[in-house]
């Protein structure tokens, strides 16, 4: 029987509690494909920060370095700044594993309800392609003369060809086996030094594509449009930090945050990739029992993909499907009163049949 080793890092807030509702159907759906997974959990988290000063042990690369991929809660706490969590785990993963592919898909399931009059199910079904290690994003600048009058803050967007060219290559390549076209966000319009390179980039990537649409938007033309026409959009590509915003946008377009799932993948598998739900941490609802694990399961179907599961991956996804089309059991973000593990049970009763 094959075997994987996964990293589990629920982290904080919903994160463990919906991380392990993930790790339970996921454990039903693999036998579709008759493997095993075993699940390492460890213990970072912003408590374990609050304990030892960082967000993860001296060797915690080389830990999770031989693991086939790992699967994240949520990192951020109330008590924590939220610099110290992002940059003390989060983002420098993505760097050190070059998981320059952040990829978000977006789909308006039967049974959920879109706050976009007129939106029929299936009508919303794109996916961002967000660059994911460099960008906005790039721990580059400083501050001077911290608490005086003078004080001065520099923040610096870092784009390189290289690595606009590999997420625009990759975003072409997924378009390939969807609907053939690719929508470019930028605002080289303002930002004429990067966003320039990134649109010069993206028009020399689409001449070796020419099977595939290519368009690009401005990133306030984008957000607009995402909102009165987002049956336009096939997949989207965008830099780290317009990626981000048109996702949680996207998030709540197709009915809830508690839906939304991601990769942080390196596309060449050198080192592990991490998936996880975009909602965060939500401390306000954390411990109530209440968190819609929807978004970690489909996290964790999208980590069978990776796995080249396709089977196991089918059958959570399918069983989520099934589960939001009945109506019930639903969590409060979908408009229902039902708990965290009445949707966990459903959804093993889907896998199940």
């Amino acid at each position: 029987m094959a075997s994987f080793r996964i990293a589990v890092i629920g982290g904080d807030g919903i994160g463990p509690e919906v991380i392990e509702q993930a790790i339970r159907v996921t454990d039903r759906a693999i036998q579709c494909d008759g493997v095993k997974i075993e699940w390492n959990r460890l213990p970072w988290s912003s408590n374990y920060y609050k304990e030892t000063g960082t967000m993860m042990p001296d060797n915690g690369w080389d830990i999770l370095q031989q693991h086939d991929a790992i699967l994240l809660g949520a990192i951020g706490s109330p008590d924590v700044p939220d610099h110290i969590t992002l940059h003390g785990l989060l983002l420098p993963m993505r760097r050190r594993f070059d998981q320059y592919l952040n990829l978000r898909p977006a789909y308006l399931f039967e049974g959920v309800e879109s706050p976009l009059r007129h939106q029929k199910p299936g009508s919303i079904d794109f996916v961002v392609y967000r660059e994911n290690t460099e960008g906005e994003y790039a721990p580059v600048g400083g501050r001077h003369y911290v608490g005086t009058p003078h004080e001065i803050a520099i923040q610096t967007a870092i784009f390189t060809r290289r690595g606009c060219e590999r997420i625009m290559r990759a975003a072409f390549e997924g378009a390939r086996k969807r609907r053939c076209k690719v929508t470019s966000i930028t605002k080289s319009n303002a930002q004429v030094y990067g966003m320039v390179l990134w649109d010069e980039v993206f028009e020399t990537v689409s001449r070796d594509y020419p099977d595939v649409q290519a368009e690009k938007l401005l990133i306030d033309a984008a957000a607009m449009d995402f909102v009165r026409r987002p049956d336009s959009f096939d997949v989207v590509v965008a830099s780290n930090l317009f990626g981000d915003i048109l996702t949680d946008l996207s998030a709540i377009i197709t009915g809830s945050m508690g839906l939304a799932a991601s990769g942080n993948i390196n596309p060449e598998r050198r080192f592990p990739s991490m998936f996880e739900p975009v909602h965060g941490s939500a401390p306000d609802i954390a411990g109530k029992g209440i968190a819609n694990p929807l978004a970690a399961m489909l996290s964790a179907a999208m980590l069978l993909d990776h796995l080249q599961l396709a089977k196991s991956a089918a059958a959570l996804r399918s069983a989520v499907g099934e589960v939001l089309k009945a109506g019930k059991p639903r969590t409060p973000d979908l408009g229902g009163n039902d708990k965290t593990e009445a949707i966990t049970e459903a959804v093993l009763a889907a896998i199940k049949s």
